[in-house]
């Protein structure tokens, strides 16, 4: 069995290294496969205390076995009297790979208390996976001081707004000096500002900017009147927080009075639309503010997401390995995920949620609720108190690592309607 540093460096990110020549990266090997190699002898039992084991195989100068590392550790520390948690560097010790019949690195192998061998993974495989792999082979290692999760699938209160006063797309109330409608055959929708507008716009399908800008009518700041959005002038500033701010105008003397005494420039429908539309969720293309969205890396390049799922959804769409920062819904703190051919690979803090926003659709089945229901939290109280101001709320809490996995799982051709209306299921 012959090792090749270079060969390791060059198939790092797609998550194992190659012991033999003319292998190739595995997602897994069947519990099948595996227990006939332990019946051959080439995978001995494990030992020590009466506890179900996870015995990892790598080294530590393979880029996705150094990743394993702080995983293992953690669920050493996490659950000491529910599991053993073994390393063995196969480079620095290849008898062990020639025992263990190890061909690619890392690979992890799942015993149960007797020692018999349930299951073998090959690759990098993060922590909340490996937890539902244990749950999957009926072996119990949950901590049972963890809570079972928030699940709240009737609202605590009805949301008892009118409907004129409540945003159609980010649930916001509606102030009356920013109130955006857009006309359609039958009804008219009510939006909270221009952005939402713009959210709107940038949610249909191959939409026709110039027929869809025909429909709105925003609220003159000055006189509290309706006009037609691509007539107005558009004073559009930013506020404390670095997040712009629109204000509608009939009149352009009126513009210019009120940009007297709240700096911003003026601008036309046609500006404002290449404004609003300049940056865009790298998962759903919505438009978006980045004051307000997450930040996702993908390779050596930046984008947002425009929800915290949304942003786990970039990994999908793009088939990369990413890196998220986004806030804690109640309190701004931050979290950061990293991901690693489709997993959770590192998570801070290790505590944080997340909250997927759902409700009952027509047939009766639970879809989501839409971008603006998501979040993270660094730890459950949090979401609790978030919850508590959003009495209509429905939903359940779920791991990050899930919310992650949801989206790995769409086609192209769901990621494609991902959050356009009427088509996004």
């Amino acid at each position: 069995m012959q090792i090749f540093i270079v060969a390791a460096l060059a198939v790092a990110v797609t998550g194992a290294v190659a012991l033999k020549k003319g292998k190739t990266p595995t997602n897994s090997k069947p519990a099948a496969v595996a227990a006939a190699a332990s019946e051959s002898g080439k995978t001995p039992p494990a030992t020590g205390a009466n506890l179900p084991k996870l015995l990892d195989l790598g080294a530590d100068k393979c880029i996705p076995c150094k990743m394993m590392a702080p995983i293992l550790e953690g669920l050493k520390k996490e659950y000491p009297d529910r599991m053993n948690v073994e390393f063995i560097d196969v480079w620095k010790n290849p008898d062990a790979g020639k025992r263990y019949g190890i061909e690619m690195i890392p690979t992890q192998i799942f015993f149960d208390a007797n020692g018999k061998e349930l299951f073998r993974h090959t690759g990098f495989f993060g922590r909340e996976d490996i937890l539902a792999k244990w749950k999957e082979l009926g072996v119990d290692v949950s901590n049972v001081k963890q809570s079972s999760g928030i699940v709240r699938e009737t609202p605590v209160a009805a949301d008892t707004r009118p409907r004129e006063s409540v945003c159609f797309m980010c649930d916001e109330n509606v102030n009356a000096r920013t109130r955006t409608v857009v006309k359609g055959q039958n009804e008219q929708r009510v939006l909270c500002g221009p952005h939402c507008y713009f959210i709107y716009l940038s949610s249909i399908v191959d939409a026709d900017p110039k027929a869809e800008d025909a429909k709105v009518s925003v609220t003159d700041w000055a006189s509290g009147s309706l006009v037609t959005a691509t007539t107005a002038k558009y004073l559009y500033g930013m506020d404390a927080n670095g997040r712009p701010t629109i204000k509608a105008f009939a009149d352009r003397d009126a513009a210019v009075k009120e940009q007297q005494k709240s700096p911003g420039n003026l601008l036309a429908w046609d500006v404002l639309r290449s404004k609003e539309l300049a940056t865009r969720c790298a998962f759903c293309d919505r438009a978006v503010y980045p004051e307000d969205a997450c930040s996702v890396k993908f390779g050596t390049t930046h984008g947002y997401g425009c929800c915290t799922h949304c942003s786990l959804g970039v990994a999908a769409r793009l088939k990369q390995d990413i890196e998220v920062e986004a806030k804690d819904g109640l309190t701004g703190a931050m979290i950061r995920v990293k991901t690693l051919d489709g997993q959770i690979a590192s998570l801070e803090p290790p505590s944080a949620i997340a909250w997927f926003g759902q409700k009952k659709g027509p047939d009766g089945r639970w879809v989501s609720a839409g971008c603006f229901k998501q979040g993270f939290f660094v730890n459950e109280a949090n979401l609790q108190k978030w919850l508590e101001a959003r009495p209509a709320m429905t939903g359940r809490q779920i791991t990050i690592a899930q919310a992650l996995a949801d989206k790995m799982k769409l086609t192209p051709e769901q990621i494609a309607k991902a959050c356009k209306l009427g088509e996004c299921k």
